[in-house]
């Protein structure tokens, strides 16, 4: 992923796991860093457990003027590995994206089950999140495997937006983040 330009990230989640405060927190780590960034959620019948959308988009160049939601994204990211089998996740990705998964498969195992020719991330984020948060709640967790996968923004940028987010329980979440940013496996497309 080219990160000096324009790049548009789709989180795909379900309510409850944490897809819309993970666009925000990346979002706003890149605007500690100087760079134009926007966060927002897709707005619909959100509830508990139901399919969400958030999206991001960080240009390191120019402000963002563009509005809609991300129709063709740079990276998508799937908090929830269940919605692969009930939706399309990969519409509208570039031909030269990036998929980044919370699975517990190997990435031959993903490319092979769903066909996905594109540049691939895994983490077994849930595995992550129930040992050091004690919850199955992916966000920082993934907001780890994004960093590792595309250097969007550094890992030390998401310090304060996590401190002031989550209070006392900042230090679970960044050390969270940081299991997942060295486990997350990177896979060029093939």
């Amino acid at each position: 992923i080219d990160t000096s330009q324009l790049v548009e990230i789709r989180w795909h989640g379900r309510g409850g796991q944490g897809a819309v405060t993970s666009a925000e927190l990346l979002a706003q780590a890149a605007i500690r860093e100087g760079k134009y960034a926007q966060a927002f959620p897709s707005f619909g019948p959100e509830r508990r457990g139901a399919p969400v959308l958030s999206f991001v988009r960080i240009d390191s160049q120019k402000p963002i003027r563009v509005r809609a939601e991300i129709t063709e994204p740079d990276v998508v990211v799937v908090l929830d590995p269940g919605l692969l089998r009930i939706m399309k996740v990969t519409a509208g990705l570039k031909p030269k994206g990036m998929v980044i998964i919370n699975t517990s498969k190997q990435v031959e195992q993903i490319r092979q089950e769903f066909g996905l020719n594109w540049s691939l991330a895994t983490v077994d984020a849930t595995k992550v999140a129930e040992e050091i948060l004690g919850v199955p709640i992916v966000n920082t967790t993934m907001i780890g495997a994004v960093i590792k996968a595309t250097g969007i923004v550094n890992l030390d940028s998401l310090m304060e937006p996590v401190r002031h987010r989550f209070g006392h329980l900042a230090d679970r979440n960044i050390n969270a983040m940081k299991r997942a940013y060295e486990e997350t496996v990177v896979r060029e497309a093939e």
